[in-house]
């Protein structure tokens, strides 16, 4: 080949290359330096997560958050205690208005008229 990269000749069917010796122990150590790079890469995001969480539970512990996971852990506890011994759902979820209301009931009319401004509640009772 006189004129491109050196293995052109090679290509176009010319000297055929030797197999190389060493092209096992080269590939390990490819795929060594690649695992390598994996774990430190892994390392990094683990320790900036890391970071971030603390600040997350600096921030949580300001603002008395709670994390997600202990949020839910905890409803379905309270769930799952207030159900214990009754088939049928709990009480407190049922949403008020909905279902068997022990309590004094409160007509529609009523409600609507809490939210309204004060001469429009006049013209309504009218």
């Amino acid at each position: 080949a006189i004129g491109g990269p050196p293995d052109v000749g090679k290509m176009m069917g010319g000297d055929k290359e030797e197999p190389d010796p060493d092209a096992e122990k080269k590939e390990a150590e490819r795929q060594e330096a690649l695992r390598q790079q994996e774990e430190e890469r892994k390392d990094k995001y683990a320790k900036m997560e890391a970071e971030r969480e603390t600040m997350r539970q600096g921030i949580r512990d300001k603002y008395g958050i709670k994390k997600r996971e202990e949020a839910e852990a905890e409803a379905q506890a309270a769930m799952e205690q207030a159900s214990e011994g009754s088939l049928t759902r709990p009480k407190s979820s049922v949403p008020k208005g909905c279902g068997d209301d022990d309590e004094e009931e409160e007509s529609i009319m009523d409600t609507v008229m809490k939210y309204l401004p004060g001469p429009l509640q006049d013209m309504l009772k009218k």
